[in-house]
């Protein structure tokens, strides 16, 4: 844990090294450590300024943290000793950096935004409420591709043939002035068989962090992706049915979970909303666990705070549990062929061209029967569309995976919502049907299978029209009506 901290903290607060004139008269270029916890001058011939003197530096300086885990509070030394100008900081001088948080990230350079450290922007994630500026974006795209390094994972590498898009591009110049003004990275329509628009964030904006090559997280897109897998369990001879019981997995034993069939989990609609939403609700617990449930695997959550606990009436709850479990069955019920299910599905279906992965829970030294896995998945923005179109393939071409997917479609189950938000598709969908959400607003006639995820992240289906937009971004600030909901409806 303590590591952790002192990474975060690290990945924030960045070392001035010690600067100096080179001989011949210029400035010393300033670049990053490899380790990338202080900066290092160098000369044209490459003279290198010693690294700074960390003895120096206040090691008994407590920080409040605002963490994944919580508010956390640790001991560390600091690591902004030294000023711009390369002459050491006094302990006074230092507090006076603190108290106005004027500190220098060692990503790229840029200066951390203060909005990150007050009311909205305070957290791990950035809020959909908010505002973001360009340098409050850029910041937020860095922790969220390196949060993900210290996870382990399930994944399928990519294919020895990856599948060849073929393209016949037209010019949308709002979508393109929608690259340079909002917190999109990626945006593809995929029709009849060709991609019609392709656009990433240009090396001005945030090109240099993200590209085709990049992976990115679907955040609750993974749900969907983790129904898809479960359908290829299922075609597999792995799990009977969406009909199956779950009562034949220790790990559920003794509470509300146990015995209930798959299509609840799948819809959403196991009854558990006394216990669940989007967190755990277990706060002020004397037990004083985390809210979050990603925190921990299921055997920590089932053995503890679902011990015992109650099914209540059969509705739509949104759950982040839920589809942790989902993919957690799957592992159990594989008998040890997880690894060839994901392979099928990305690998030889999808035909990926690179790594695609679920994330595992860390922490607690937790064993595959402990329950790590997790929804949340990452892929480069092409190899989403390669599945999204595995997707649209299966369905159309009835294949055993096809079934499965009309199968939850037609067993889906009403939100009950009435207030609909223009913004992302989760939020403008009235039915909901294995991990998928359906029934568009203005399109409910029409067969259409949506993914959504926080920050902005979407896939839509239109598997009667042959139609897939893929968005990724980091914050729901583009216009999505007129990009996502108008496009999937119209196509132009």
């Amino acid at each position: 844990m303590k590591k952790l901290l002192i990474l975060l903290i690290l990945s924030f607060f960045s070392t001035q090294g010690f600067a100096a004139s080179c001989p011949d008269g210029n400035e010393p270029t300033k670049t990053v450590s490899d380790d990338g916890s202080y900066y290092v001058y160098k000369c044209a011939e490459t003279k290198e300024f010693g690294k700074p003197d960390f003895s120096k530096c206040d090691i008994d300086e407590s920080v409040e943290w605002v963490t994944p885990f919580g508010v956390e509070t640790v001991t560390t030394r600091r690591p902004f000793c030294y000023g711009d100008d390369g002459k050491f900081l006094s302990k006074s001088e230092r507090k006076t950096i603190l108290k106005e948080k004027k500190w220098v990230t060692i990503y790229e350079g840029f200066s951390l935004p203060e909005t990150i450290f007050a009311g909205d922007y305070e957290g791990w994630s950035l809020r959909e409420t908010v505002n973001p500026n360009y340098e409050t974006l850029k910041f937020y795209l860095l922790r969220y591709k390196n949060d993900e390094l210290k996870f382990g994972r399930y994944g399928a590498k990519g294919s020895e043939n990856p599948y060849q898009f073929k393209s016949e591009l037209r010019e949308d110049k709002y979508i393109t002035e929608q690259m340079q003004e909002t917190a999109l990275l990626s945006y593809l329509l995929f029709e009849d068989g060709k991609i019609v628009i392709d656009e990433i964030t240009p090396d001005d904006r945030f090109g240099k962090l993200f590209n085709n090559e990049t992976g990115w997280t679907s955040n609750s897109m993974g749900k969907s992706i983790t129904s898809y897998i479960t359908g290829h369990a299922i075609c597999g001879g792995y799990i009977d049915s969406v009909d199956s019981r779950l009562d034949d997995w220790p790990l559920i034993e003794n509470t509300l979970y146990e015995g209930q069939k798959l299509i609840d989990l799948l819809n959403m609609s196991a009854g558990d909303q006394e216990y669940s939403g989007s967190d755990l609700k277990i706060n002020g617990s004397s037990r004083g666990e985390q809210t979050n449930p990603h925190n921990d695997p299921l055997k920590h959550h089932m053995e503890g705070f679902f011990k015992n606990s109650k099914k209540g009436n059969s509705q739509y709850n949104y759950s982040n549990i839920v589809p942790d479990m989902i993919i957690n069955y799957v592992w159990f019920k594989s008998k040890g062929d997880f690894q060839k299910i994901l392979d099928e599905a990305f690998k030889e279906k999808a035909r990926i061209k690179n790594t695609v992965f679920f994330l595992k829970i860390g922490g607690h030294g937790a064993k595959d029967e402990d329950g790590p896995g997790r929804y949340s998945f990452e892929a480069d923005r092409y190899d989403y569309l390669r599945i999204a179109k595995a997707i649209l393939e299966d369905w159309q071409n009835d294949t055993c995976v096809g079934k499965y997917l009309k199968t939850v479609y037609e067993r889906r189950i009403h939100k009950g919502n009435s207030n609909f938000d223009v913004r992302v598709i989760e939020n403008y969908t009235r039915s909901y049907g294995g991990q998928f959400h359906l029934d568009i607003v203005g399109m409910e006639n029409r067969k259409i299978l949506s993914m959504g995820g926080m920050g902005g992240q979407q896939i839509i289906i239109d598997v009667e029209r042959s139609r897939i937009i893929v968005v990724n971004a980091m914050h729901t600030n583009y216009d999505w009506k007129r990009i996502v909901y108008q496009r999937i409806k119209n196509g132009k």
